[in-house]
């Protein structure tokens, strides 16, 4: 699977190795920046609580993955793992700033290539509908919601047993709604 988890671009003129492999770099290297950029921003506001909100705004951190996006998109194709990768944490940046619609756009790009790439009962794969359905019910669109959400709770009975507590929580969510 790997040569779908790194599926370049289907271009006219295709791009060339060394360009691949310097988009590679890139990816690899900006990830690692976020990482450090999100870790940093956490010890921080552990020591000084809300410093860091003024350091690195929630903004700044999706315009880099944005930027990232766009970037590698022109190499990259959307299921590529290291495109995947920045969608998830620029989704987690909108969930942080309660942006539902961004969060909904890319966990709508997420979806499929997660299925794709994980394994059938992946907890990976249900998560990321369990996130989808949330924000559907969030945003008001029941039908979507309940269908995501049905979906995440398959996944999960396989994985944790149909009796599990947390199974039951969202089965009483759906209820709720």
């Amino acid at each position: 699977q790997d040569k779908e988890k790194l599926e370049i671009r289907k271009l006219n003129d295709p791009p060339s190795a060394e360009t691949v492999r310097d988009m590679i770099k890139y990816a690899r290297n900006v990830i690692e920046e976020f990482r450090r950029a999100k870790h940093y921003k956490y010890i921080l506001c552990h020591l000084f609580i809300g410093f860091l909100d003024f350091f690195i705004p929630p903004s700044e951190l999706l315009e880099i993955c944005e930027l990232s996006l766009d970037k590698m998109g022109a190499v990259f194709e959307d299921s590529n793992v290291y495109m995947l990768h920045m969608m998830y944490q620029a989704m987690g940046v909108c969930l942080y700033v309660q942006d539902w619609e961004g969060a909904l756009r890319y966990g709508q790009k997420i979806i499929r290539p997660y299925s794709k790439h994980y394994p059938s009962y992946s907890l990976n794969v249900a998560s990321m509908w369990l996130k989808l359905g949330r924000l559907y019910m969030a945003l008001e669109n029941r039908t979507a919601g309940v269908k995501a959400l049905k979906r995440a709770i398959a996944i999960m009975e396989v994985a944790h047993g149909k009796d599990h507590p947390y199974i039951s929580e969202i089965k009483k969510e759906l209820e709720d709604h």
